[in-house]
């Protein structure tokens, strides 16, 4: 937390306003914007103003203390990075239009980071050489850079944000193991330090790669993430990373193919009408295209596929929907009535709720013609079982059974065991202990920094302004001078006193501002404690209040001081 001392409103660059922004959808957009502490330079692109700085910083503050008690070492590395490692990690081409790609004046192709496994995993090669050099945790606190197509939520989701990035090796997976539980107890730490209600909930590893991953989720209204929770056990997760395990069933007692004439019924909502069942008796079956080649994706009919999910199991390949022009290519797909049985050269994937034993009413591959009783390993075989469906409410708890809840969440941190991906990329080896060389294995561990000062305005605001936790707001004390030259007088002469005593102190010595206007901007700001200099501080007497709350009590400045720092 940075050192006592005092800022005066009267020399603040701070303009609070009245009205939201137009283009602010979320909380935390609408009231960092209206409280002075950021400004919009363009789309996603944020100026920090000296308020947000402050908890920016503060925020950064309590990151470094919990990983520096770990152990880990604060490093800088460039944000301006060459193709090179990138291409080589193959994420030059995976990470598509979200990188800033550019070219110095010699042609040489560059990107601005957007996270640093590459050059982290080229640091170490070039500094570790002996397993006694390992284990090492290495962070940094930086700014990094995605493209997003829709920058949105003020901070929240921009194209330059505040990151802390963090990376163990280590030369077996005992000791990556370690590593992990070590960030993951130090993540719980600064989240609690920081005041965020948040879940530890299972993840996909997405692009950063590696196997056991962990997200850290702030529930909010304006959360982009859709987690589940289990009330019944402790399973929480990804919406992403749900699974679903179903059995197979017995499919004797099926008859044989029957097929029927279902004229005008390409869609499941059509088919079920005309005859008569509910869409889960039919078989959904969505055609893709996988890095160019036709795929067939079957659901429950009244299911979603989960493009994010289909696209997280079969990364890096890229996952498009078909178009016209390629049933133009394929007569032997006939659209709105495809059906898994007789396709041929085309992979078939399916959700583990078409198991083996299950019939289903699906199309005939021919126009205006659905077949029934195809069974699932008897008419047709699956190529692939993976969970692709959109979750539902309600959907069988992977662990207990019991039906989940789904809620809205921001993503504040997410932990990694990478394992020896970009080792092996980059033939991180050191010398072992026998005298051979061994490949290092590593763990990657990411805070959103900026991030987290969305969260916390979203979950902590109430309908007054921010109302920021303690260690985190930009002073521990706003002091309002409700009145003339006196109390302005006697407000900064507290405000000193407050320093001498430790605190951080924001003064609202304005002149020519009314009381009701410095009341509303203290709400809106939001620091903790709001001592006010009113119409007693002839006898010495201030107005205390808990900006939270909103109890407030009149007592001597010195008793208030004592308040204040005990």
């Amino acid at each position: 937390m940075a050192a006592a001392q005092v800022q005066r409103m009267s020399r603040l660059m701070a303009k609070t306003l009245r009205d939201d922004p137009a283009d602010a959808e979320t909380l935390s957009h609408k009231l960092l914007v209206r409280a002075g502490y950021v400004r919009r330079n363009a789309a996603g692109i944020w100026t920090w103003l000296p308020l947000g700085k402050k908890v920016l910083d503060n925020i950064s503050t309590v990151v470094r203390e919990e990983m520096d008690a770990i152990g880990a070492q604060e490093v800088l590395l460039p944000a301006l990075l060459p193709k090179d490692a990138y291409e080589a990690s193959g994420r030059w081409e995976e990470y598509g239009d979200l990188l800033f790609r550019l070219k110095d004046r010699k042609g040489g192709e560059y990107l601005l980071g957007p996270t640093h496994e590459e050059v982290f995993t080229q640091t170490v090669k070039d500094q570790c050489t002996s397993y006694k050099d390992l284990p090492v945790m290495l962070y940094q606190i930086q700014t990094k850079y995605r493209d997003e197509a829709r920058p949105r939520s003020g901070v929240l989701r921009g194209r330059e944000f505040q990151m802390k990035d963090s990376y163990s090796f280590d030369t077996t997976d005992e000791g990556l193991a370690e590593s992990y539980a070590l960030h993951r107890a130090a993540y719980q730490k600064i989240f609690a330090r920081l005041g965020l209600d948040y879940r530890i909930v299972s993840a996909v590893s997405g692009a950063m790669g590696g196997s056991a991953s962990e997200e850290f989720l702030a529930p909010a209204a304006a959360g982009e993430d859709t987690f589940v929770d289990c009330p019944a056990c402790d399973y929480a997760a990804n919406t992403e990373a749900v699974t679903f395990v179903a059995a197979p069933v017995d499919g004797s007692a099926h008859g044989p193919v029957e097929e029927l004439a279902t004229p005008d019924t390409p869609t499941i909502e059509s088919l079920a009408a005309h005859l008569g069942v509910p869409a889960s008796a039919t078989l959904k079956n969505l055609l893709v295209k996988v890095d160019g080649e036709i795929v067939a994706v079957g659901v429950p009919g009244d299911r979603e596929v989960d493009l994010g999910k289909l696209g997280e199991h079969l990364a890096p390949a890229v996952v498009e929907l078909v178009t016209a022009e390629d049933f133009e290519d394929r007569p032997d797909l006939v659209r709105g009535y495809v059906g898994p049985q007789g396709l041929e050269k085309v992979r078939y994937i399916a959700d583990p709720r078409v198991a083996p034993g299950t019939a289903w009413i699906t199309g005939a591959n021919k126009a205006d013609t659905h077949v029934r009783n195809v069974v699932c390993g008897r008419d047709f075989e699956v190529d692939d079982h993976l969970d692709v469906v959109v979750v539902e409410e309600g959907d069988p708890c992977p662990s207990c059974g019991a039906g989940l809840t789904l809620d809205r969440a921001i993503e504040i941190g997410h932990i990694f065991q990478l394992g020896r991906k970009y080792a092996d990329t980059f033939q991180l080896d050191v010398l072992g202990k026998e005298g051979k060389p061994v490949r290092v294995t590593m763990g990657s561990y990411g805070i959103g920094v900026s991030r987290a000062v969305a969260a916390l305005a979203e979950q902590t605001a109430d309908d007054k302004g921010l109302c920021w936790p303690a260690e985190i707001a930009p002073a521990d004390v706003h002091v309002v001078a409700a009145g003339k030259a006196a109390q302005i007088e006697a407000a900064l002469d507290a405000a000193e006193q407050l320093r001498a005593a430790g605190l951080r102190v924001l003064v609202d010595d304005r002149a020519g501002v009314s009381p009701g206007v410095k009341f509303t901007d203290a709400e809106l700001i939001g620091v903790p404690q709001i001592l006010v200099a009113g119409r007693r501080v002839a006898e010495g007497v201030f107005e205390l209040k808990d900006r939270r709350t909103g109890e407030r009590e009149e007592l001597p400045l010195a008793e208030a001081i004592a308040r204040l720092t005990a």
